[in-house]
């Protein structure tokens, strides 16, 4: 039985960016976060070989993690994301062709906003939840003042920047989930780093 975006950041609202995953690490890295509790792992399409990571990461996880892409540009690539099993878009920016086209091949979509206007939009298409970001450019104060009048179901993910240290304040302005970028994992860190700074990120929750 597959699993939705909202259940899964139910289960942990964290999401983990893969950006630069070679295909070759995708299964080790994979294993550590599921067995961690990550429940939504992106690879970007800006990394080598993308769709074979996501191919991998689908077949092995897929049952039990929500697998996608992130960086998605261009709306031909929802299909490729679709055909190597990914069930998840994310992108950049708030591009409402690539997030209908997300929902005509039923998949969850996630763009990055960083105005009320691109926020409304891009709900208005369909999307799933909102992509915060950069959260460098939009603190803890943004989100409380986005919750003051977006729906109140919305889900609000600030992404850039995100370390265990951050969240804090975030969370007491009600962001619902976070996108985990370089402070989680880089393409020189082993499995070993990876699991390390995961578990940093779900102390951070109050998670063991």
């Amino acid at each position: 039985m597959s699993i939705d975006l909202r259940q899964a950041l139910d289960a942990l609202p964290l999401v983990a960016i893969l950006r630069g995953l070679e295909p070759d690490n995708a299964l080790a890295v994979g294993q550590v976060l599921v067995d961690v509790g990550f429940r939504v792992i992106e690879v970007p399409l800006n990394s080598p070989r993308p769709f074979d990571s996501i191919r991998i990461l689908a077949s092995a996880f897929g049952a039990r993690a929500l697998v996608g892409a992130g960086t998605v540009l261009r709306k031909e690539d929802v299909t490729r994301v679709r055909d190597a099993g990914g069930r998840l878009i994310v992108m950049p920016h708030g591009d409402t062709a690539i997030i209908r086209e997300a929902k005509i091949q039923d998949l969850a979509c996630v763009p990055g906003v960083a105005t009320p206007t691109e926020g409304f939009a891009a709900l208005g298409a369909g999307a799933d939840g909102l992509k915060m970001f950069p959260a460098e450019a939009m603190p803890p104060a943004v989100v409380k003042a986005w919750r003051a009048v977006f729906p109140p179901e919305t889900l609000l993910l600030p992404v850039g920047g995100i370390t265990p240290e951050r969240m804090a304040a975030y969370l007491a302005a009600r962001a619902s989930a976070f996108g985990l970028g370089s402070a989680l994992f880089v393409p020189s860190a082993t499995p070993a780093v990876v699991r390390e700074r995961a578990q940093a990120f779900l102390a951070a929750l109050g998670r063991r």
